[in-house]
C-alpha cells in the first residue's frame, strides 16, 4: 500500500530509487522481448502460452483449477480461459469438471504438452543463463533479495 501522506526524507535517495525502478522496468522488458522472440520463433509459442504451460508442469498430476491458474498468473480469470481455450485445442492441456466442486474446471497437461515444456524449459534456462551472463551469483543473490523486498513490503527505516 502506498502512504499518501508519506514525506520524502532524502531526496537524492528517492531519485535514486526512481532510476532504480526505470531500470528494472528496461531490464524486465528488454528480457522478456528476448523471450518472446525465442519462443516464437523456435515453438511458434507465446510468452503467456508457455506461462500457463509452465504453471500445469509444475502442478500436481490433477492439474490446477482455474482461479488457482489465474491467481498464479496474477492475471484475470478471463485472460486465462482464451489462452487455455488456445492450449487446449492445440491438444497441450486439458479441461474437465471438478469432481469436488462442478462449478469449477480443473486444468491439467498433456502428455504431448508436458513433452514440448521440457524442451522449452531447457531452452529457456539456457537464454535466461545467456542474457544474465554479466551478472555473477553473489549479484545475483542480491538482486533476489531486493525483489523479495519490493515485493514484500520489507524495507529498512531510513
Amino acid at each position: 500500500m502506498t502512504n499518501p501522506n508519506h514525506i520524502i526524507a532524502d531526496e537524492a535517495l528517492a531519485r535514486q530509487r526512481l532510476r532504480l525502478w526505470l531500470n528494472m522496468l528496461k531490464a524486465v522488458r528488454h528480457v522478456e522481448g528476448s523471450l518472446r522472440e525465442n519462443l516464437r520463433a523456435g515453438h511458434d509459442m507465446t510468452l503467456p502460452r508457455f506461462d500457463v504451460l509452465a504453471a500445469l508442469h509444475a502442478a500436481a498430476p490433477n492439474g490446477m483449477k482455474m482461479s488457482e491458474l489465474s491467481e498464479h498468473l496474477v492475471v484475470s480469470n478471463g485472460n486465462v480461459t482464451g489462452v487455455v481455450d488456445r492450449l487446449a485445442k492445440d491438444g497441450l492441456v486439458e479441461r474437465r469438471l471438478d469432481e469436488n466442486d462442478r462449478r469449477a474446471f480443473l486444468v491439467s497437461i498433456t502428455a504431448e504438452g508436458r513433452a514440448r515444456m521440457d524442451q522449452m524449459m531447457a531452452e529457456h534456462l539456457a537464454w535466461i543463463d545467456e542474457l544474465f551472463q554479466t551478472v555473477s551469483d553473489p549479484d545475483a543473490a542480491r538482486a533476489i533479495s531486493v525483489m523479495l523486498d519490493i515485493r514484500h513490503g520489507s524495507h529498512k527505516a531510513d
